[in-house]
C-alpha cells in the first residue's frame, strides 16, 4: 500500500469516504505497488470494495465515534473496477505504482457509469485484485471476481472506511 501513512492518520480517527449519485473518487486514493509477478505473464488488475459487516452506522456528535444502528441495507450488485491498463505484462506492473485514482464510488444504485455502488452509512473494505490473464476471460465490472489459481486478493486493514454523504468527524474534514 503506497501512502500508507496518510491511510493509518484516517484509519486512526475512522476514515469516511463521501459518495455521490454523480459519483465522487476516493481520498485518499488507493495506490499499491506490486512485486513477485512473471515479467512475461499477462495480467489484470482490478479493485473491488465489499461490505466489513453486515451493520449500518450512526454516527454519535457527543462521543465523536461511530455506532452501530441496525442491519445493513440489502447488499448492492457487485461492482469491480478494472484497472484502464489491464491487460499488461507483470513486468509493467512491477515498474509502476498502481493507482485507482479515477475509480468513483457512487449511492446511485441504477448507475450506468461503472462507479462501484455503495450503501451509505456502511463499513466497507477496498480489495486489490492480481488475475492472470488467463484466468480472467471472464471478467466484467458486473460479476465477481472470478475465484482459483492464478487469481490473489490484497487487502490492507487500515483502508477500511465508512460511507457517507457529507463528512461526519470534524477531525476528517
Amino acid at each position: 500500500l503506497q501512502g500508507a501513512e496518510l491511510w493509518k492518520r484516517f484509519h486512526e480517527i475512522g476514515t469516511e469516504m463521501i459518495i455521490t449519485k454523480a459519483g465522487r473518487r476516493m481520498f485518499p486514493a488507493m495506490r499499491v505497488k506490486i512485486s513477485g509477478l512473471d515479467p512475461h505473464q499477462q495480467y489484470y488488475i482490478a479493485m473491488d470494495i465489499v461490505p466489513v459487516d453486515n451493520k449500518r452506522y450512526r454516527y454519535v456528535y457527543h462521543s465523536s465515534k461511530w455506532m452501530v444502528a441496525g442491519n445493513a441495507d440489502s447488499p448492492v450488485p457487485p461492482r469491480v473496477y478494472i484497472h484502464p491498463d489491464s491487460p499488461a505484462s507483470g513486468e509493467t506492473w512491477m515498474r509502476q505504482v498502481i493507482s485507482f485514482d479515477k475509480l468513483k464510488l457512487t449511492n446511485n444504485e441504477l448507475d450506468d457509469q461503472g462507479h462501484i455502488i455503495l450503501h451509505s452509512m456502511h463499513k466497507y473494505q477496498p480489495r486489490v485484485h492480481v488475475i492472470r490473464k488467463d484466468c480472467g476471460d471472464d471478467l466484467s465490472p458486473v460479476k465477481p471476481i472470478p475465484a482459483g489459481e492464478g487469481v490473489k486478493a490484497f487487502s490492507f486493514p487500515e483502508t477500511v472506511f465508512t460511507t457517507v454523504t457529507a463528512y461526519q468527524n470534524q477531525q476528517v474534514t
